[in-house]
């Protein structure tokens, strides 16, 4: 990545938010990047993005996106999936050391192994899973089209990898399917618990209860509303209701306070942080798009067209 010199500041002076966040948006632009940020990023990162959402909503946006460069402020998979979607483009990771632990629990000699014991059955991959991990599987879902895709797909068999607790939520819109599911989940939902339901209905008796399906089904069968991290946003904003309790990352409860500051969100669990995304700032940011930080995201061919069948096949089915 070519470096470009950082503004001329005198020796010790440092940048506000504002001035880091106006030099981000000028070298972005002289750079030729476009900046995604997954909503569990900070605010002041939101706000120099050319795009903010889910991670494969972005990684389509990235695809259209006119500029050479992209820049994923997120974790590992997410870059990974911009990279299948757009191989021509250079691509770079925010933090190399942000990974996702539930896309890090299983591997492809796993499911190979899964797929020799269970041969009847299709193997659909929750998007948050590796490059390699796809290629071996049947067909990838997102938290918002799983439901549909697995209605759609061809089978009444299904292996769902590696989030039990979405495979469970999609078991339930689909019972006249049959599941396996293998145990693996994300660290950060599976901190909330129904103690943590409890106590904030206590609290805050008028709010709805909005979770994310990788909660526990115990929870998610408590929520008013369960669905992706968009589809939460969302559902807040149209609602008539004026209190929310938020059961997935704590940044939402900040980015729909400031969307919508005549209502009120309550975090379900002050612990439901995913430190892996915050391990970009803003800062980071800055020295990324100087090329100072960063690492670009390199697929073997194999990978990257194995994996995009995967993802092919589930924009056929969400058709």
């Amino acid at each position: 990545m070519q470096k470009i010199n950082p503004p001329v500041l005198r020796k010790g002076q440092a940048m506000t938010v504002r001035e880091m966040q106006d030099e981000i948006l000028r070298i972005k632009k002289e750079k030729d990047i476009c900046i995604l940020a997954h909503a569990y990023q900070r605010q002041d990162i939101l706000d120099v993005a050319d795009f903010v959402g889910d991670s494969f909503a972005l990684s389509q946006m990235a695809a259209k996106a006119p500029q050479s460069t992209v820049l994923m402020c997120g974790v590992r998979f997410m870059a990974e999936t911009v990279k299948i979607l757009s191989p021509q483009k250079k691509v770079l990771l925010s933090d190399s050391n942000a990974g996702c632990p539930m896309a890090e629990q299983m591997d492809k000699d796993l499911i190979l192994q899964l797929k020799e014991m269970y041969p009847d059955y299709k193997v659909v991959a929750y998007i948050n899973t590796t490059s390699e991990l796809k290629t071996v599987c049947d067909v990838c879902v997102t938290s918002s089209s799983a439901v549909k895709i697995v209605k759609k797909l061809d089978s009444d068999k299904i292996l769902f990898i590696p989030d039990c607790n979405l495979g469970d939520y999609v078991q339930t819109q689909c019972p006249d399917k049959t599941f396996k599911l293998v145990s693996g989940g994300c660290p950060t939902h599976l901190r909330m618990t129904v103690k943590d339901v409890e106590k904030a209905k206590a609290q805050h008796p008028d709010a709805l209860l909005l979770v994310h399906p990788e909660c526990a089904p115990a929870v998610t069968a408590l929520a008013d509303y369960a669905g992706s991290t968009t589809g939460i946003m969302s559902y807040a904003k149209k609602s008539d209701a004026k209190e929310f309790i938020i059961g997935t990352e704590n940044s939402i409860v900040e980015h729909l306070s400031f969307d919508e500051p005549d209502k009120k969100f309550y975090p379900l669990s002050k612990d439901c942080v995913c430190h892996n995304m915050h391990l970009t700032n803003l800062a980071t940011v800055y020295n990324c798009v100087c090329g100072n930080a960063g690492e670009e995201i390199v697929l073997d061919e194999e990978i990257r067209l194995g994996a995009k069948r995967c993802i092919d096949e589930m924009l056929r089915l969400g058709d």
